[in-house]
């Protein structure tokens, strides 16, 4: 029983490094980016996603942060049995994202979308399909030249590539249940204007 333990504990260092790869991928992140949001220099961050370096705590806990996951997502630790979110809100860009689901295919967050005070939406475009459910509030989905308007109980999927915005339709703050495609989690790219 304890060769099987220790064959399975090396097996999930030795996913860790990948597993950090494909998160920064997965981020749009190249090293440099990755270095200066963590303090963590470009070298280990490359040997730690070769697999030639162990990461320790140190390492982990700014990589957690940076990539908005447990910990535990980071080195694959076995599940505890227990199936609940630890729902952790972001908010990036005005907006607030509360994780709904686990890190790794179809992402599934409740947005919560505060008026913005912006002259002009600025479209968006990423890799990936993304689905919108509208439960309070009403959202203004701009999709390249169209414009539409989300009342609660109203929802729209649209492919990501196709430049695009979201945002109030009036005064108040609208919130929607968001799920993102494979690779919808990534960050938004500025669509180029002509």
């Amino acid at each position: 029983m304890s060769a099987a333990r220790d064959i399975e504990k090396k097996d999930r260092l030795a996913a860790v490094g990948p597993r950090l790869r494909d998160l920064r991928r997965r981020h749009g992140l190249t090293l440099a980016d990755l270095a200066e949001q963590t303090g963590i220099n470009q070298s280990t961050l490359s040997r730690l996603e070769g697999g030639t370096r162990k990461p320790t705590l140190e390492m982990l806990l700014p990589l957690a942060e940076v990539y908005t996951v447990p910990l535990d997502e980071l080195v694959g630790a076995p599940r505890t049995g227990d199936p609940r979110i630890h729902l952790k809100p972001v908010t990036r860009n005005g907006m607030t994202f509360v994780p709904l689901s686990r890190p790794g295919g179809v992402q599934a967050h409740k947005l919560l979308i505060p008026p913005r005070p912006e002259a002009e939406p600025q479209l968006n475009t990423h890799e990936g399909f993304e689905w919108v459910y509208v439960l309070a509030g009403r959202l203004r989905l701009l999709l390249g030249d169209k414009t539409v308007i989300l009342k609660p109980g109203e929802a729209a999927e649209f492919d990501t590539h196709v430049p695009h915005w979201l945002g109030p339709d009036d005064d108040r703050t609208v919130e929607l249940l968001i799920l993102f495609g494979a690779q919808g989690e990534r960050a938004h790219l500025k669509a180029r204007t002509t």
